[in-house]
């Protein structure tokens, strides 16, 4: 039992798993805010170009 807890705490490859899914979301919610932040923008030039054309 012991040298079965010890292989256990001695695993790392769970980490790596870990690790990706932690860059991915970090990524994931660059990306979100930066098309809200352009969808933002466009909108705002979409409003500018309707209230010209009146």
């Amino acid at each position: 039992m012991r040298r079965l807890l010890s292989k256990f705490v001695a695993d790392q490859s769970g980490a790596t798993s870990i690790e990706y899914a932690l860059i991915a979301t970090g990524i994931s919610i660059v990306i979100l805010s930066a098309v809200q932040l352009i969808g933002t923008n466009l909108n705002a030039k979409y409003v500018s170009v309707e209230s010209a054309l009146k």
